[in-house]
């Protein structure tokens, strides 16, 4: 018996935000290090390096450094981007003239998650500007960038974007976020589908039945074609979003360009290595919680 669609739509929300937990959980220290590198690459010889630095700055709580909005950005995002992601299934199988609980092709899933992505972004920008501002805060002071001594906690970097840019100075980078979000979406999910139908055709089962690990390795094959794709994107946007704390940032072709010319390509890809070793595990379980947490819930309404 397949739920009613409002019904759905919530499980959706719920499995998403059960699988923004797990991904933050298993990958903030990485994710932290890669948001250093990105508004910083002078300042680290390399991955491992960053890692020492930031534990001999503050300790291991520097690595954990904006877990806080992390969560609340991860759960909005992966809340809305699946129970968008939901809708555009629904959306896509109406205008192909096929029946609602039809599966549909990788491309098609594929296309659905790009077009979710968009919902996704607005609920993801405002915290993840709060996020990449506390993970670059020790960089921001000791490039002289702002006076040294400012608290770091998240309320103190609300009340600071509410202070001098009001509640739109949350949405700095939003078209950047978009930009990202869309190609690299269609990334992950098409990346996502396509391991899971591999498997499931190697193993001569259905795609649901493939088992953990190939589950988790799906999820994380996913979000490495998603960050191979978007990457100089994504660093152009934790720029305008740690600086926008010292002034007005350029938009992106200009940020990206203006990087282009002063640090050359390399820098667009500082940070790279910590991505992607984090997206396996951060990926995989996201994947894991949202699919399991999806399929416990949705077995409610097939008695």
């Amino acid at each position: 018996m397949t739920p009613h669609p409002i019904i759905e739509a919530i499980i959706d929300l719920s499995a998403g935000a059960c699988g923004g937990t797990a991904c933050v959980l298993s990958g903030q220290p990485f994710d932290t290090a890669k948001v250093k590198m990105q508004t910083f690459p002078g300042m680290y010889r390399g991955f491992l390096n960053c890692f020492v630095s930031i534990y001999k700055q503050v300790g291991l709580r520097g690595l954990y450094e904006g877990t806080t909005p992390a969560l609340i950005a991860n759960i909005a995002e992966n809340a809305v981007l699946f129970m968008s992601y939901g809708f555009c299934q629904n959306v896509v199988r109406f205008v192909s003239g096929i029946d609602r609980g039809t599966e549909l092709s990788d491309v098609q899933k594929a296309c659905s998650g790009s077009v979710a992505s968009i919902f996704s972004s607005l609920a993801l920008c405002p915290t993840e500007l709060v996020k990449c501002r506390l993970q670059a805060m020790h960089e921001m002071e000791a490039s002289g960038k702002i006076a040294s001594g400012h608290k770091n906690t998240v309320w103190s970097v609300v009340r600071n974007v509410l202070r001098t840019n009001g509640p739109l100075g949350f949405y700095q980078g939003l078209t950047t976020t978009v930009v990202r979000e869309i190609p690299g979406y269609f990334c992950f999910f098409g990346g996502y589908e396509l391991s899971r139908s591999m498997f499931a055709h190697r193993m001569g089962r259905d795609k649901e039945q493939i088992g953990v690990l190939p589950l988790m390795f799906s999820g994380g094959f996913g979000g490495a074609c998603l960050w191979l794709v978007v990457y100089p994107i994504d660093c152009v946007k934790s720029r305008i979003q740690v600086l926008s704390l010292v002034g007005r940032q350029e938009g992106f072709l200009k940020t990206f360009m203006g990087i282009l010319r002063s640090e050359g390509v390399a820098a667009l890809y500082s940070g790279l290595t910590p991505t992607m070793i984090r997206t396996f595990p951060a990926n995989g379980a996201l994947f894991l919680a949202y699919e399991l947490s999806r399929k416990m819930m949705m077995q409610q309404f097939d008695r």
